[in-house]
């Protein structure tokens, strides 16, 4: 069982790395559901990783379908990753009717092959009503994998449809349940067929500013033993 760790800093992918996670998602602003990270930051990651990076290619919060200039920008922020050695790149681009938007994806997939870098549709697939028709354009896409929660605020609460997605795939493309998954759900995740399992690991600190910043989040250690044990026994 594969288990991928969404990380936000450094920090992140060392402890990812000392407990034997197959992969890290690199995002930045992981409370705008990830965004793309800077390039020094992936560089960072990579040059302290064990583990396979994968980076969020995604500009801006919010939904999935983006204009031409943001496809642009995609496109070279997935050449920028190539080039400090990420392993893969994490992105997914919906029409106006929230149906996967196969010029927009084709666009950037053929950038990702041509790098030889993996792929990963995320969760913008959990806006899709006709998962079916949406696995069939992921996987002539040429996909490598899709990440979803069943298309609920967690993998726990759709876990039925994320079996659907294992039955439909049918082999054809990875099945990546992620979204509230921790120590106590995992192994009934697990049980639906999936993959892999993928999950983010912080906790928040109170820095106690005069000033209201932003919240402080450091790596939460335990959760990712925790995970990663449960899953070696599989």
């Amino acid at each position: 069982m594969d288990v991928e760790v969404c990380i936000d800093s450094v920090e992140g992918t060392i402890v990812a790395s000392k407990y034997g996670a197959k992969r890290v998602e690199l995002c930045s602003a992981l409370s705008e559901g990830g965004l793309s990270p800077s390039l020094a930051m992936i560089e960072a990651c990579v040059n302290n990783s064990t583990a396979e990076v994968f980076v969020m290619i995604r500009p801006s919060a919010g939904g999935f379908n983006y204009t031409e200039a943001e496809l642009e920008l995609m496109e070279r922020d997935i050449r920028a990753a190539s080039s400090v050695g990420a392993h893969g790149v994490v992105f997914g681009v919906l029409n106006g009717l929230n149906e996967v938007d196969i010029k927009a994806n084709l666009f950037l997939i053929e950038t990702a092959m041509e790098l030889k870098l993996g792929t990963t549709f995320h969760r913008a697939i959990d806006l899709c009503s006709d998962v079916e028709k949406a696995l069939e354009g992921l996987i002539n896409l040429g996909f490598d994998r899709v990440l979803s929660s069943g298309g609920c605020s967690n993998a726990a609460k759709g876990l039925e449809r994320i079996k659907k997605m294992v039955e439909c795939a049918q082999g054809s493309i990875e099945i990546m349940a992620g979204a509230g998954v921790d120590a106590e759900n995992v192994l009934e995740i697990i049980s639906s067929g999936v993959d892999a399992v993928h999950f983010t690991a912080k906790k928040r600190i109170d820095e106690d500013l005069a000033l209201d910043m932003g919240p402080k989040y450091v790596v939460d250690d335990e959760k990712i033993r925790e995970i990663i044990a449960l899953t070696a026994l599989i």
